[in-house]
């Protein structure tokens, strides 16, 4: 079983910055081994993909936070990153990490997920 847990979200208003935090542990040999991911998810809507670190380190966004938006990865850590600046209110959402065989932005290319942490940004 692989355990990710987020840490870093809260409140902050327009144009603030934040950085979440994943830390995977638990059978998982290494965050190298994975693809890993960010997605988000407003109540009663879709779940969606904002960001995608592969095993080499390449990167794909959503074009909603293309330039706002980094992730990034720590494998000596087991811990993935999202640094989000220059925050929107329609940013506002749960973040969930997520680890899979999959490096893209769909929700069904990840096999693991986290509880998810919310950020609300307040304009």
């Amino acid at each position: 079983q692989v355990q990710l847990v987020e840490s870093g979200g809260g409140s902050v208003q327009a144009g603030g910055s934040l950085r979440l935090s994943c830390l995977a542990s638990g059978y998982i040999y290494h965050v190298s081994s994975y693809c890993m991911g960010w997605f988000r998810q407003a109540p009663g809507k879709e779940r969606e993909g904002v960001a995608a670190i592969g095993r080499d380190g390449s990167t794909n966004y959503a074009d909603s936070v293309k330039g706002r938006f980094t992730i990034s990865k720590v494998n000596a850590k087991n811990t993935l990153y999202l640094q989000m600046n220059s925050l929107k209110p329609e940013d506002t959402y749960v973040y969930y990490c997520a680890a899979g065989p999959g490096c893209g932005l769909a929700t069904g290319e990840y096999r693991y997920w986290g509880q998810g942490t919310q950020v609300t940004v307040s304009s």
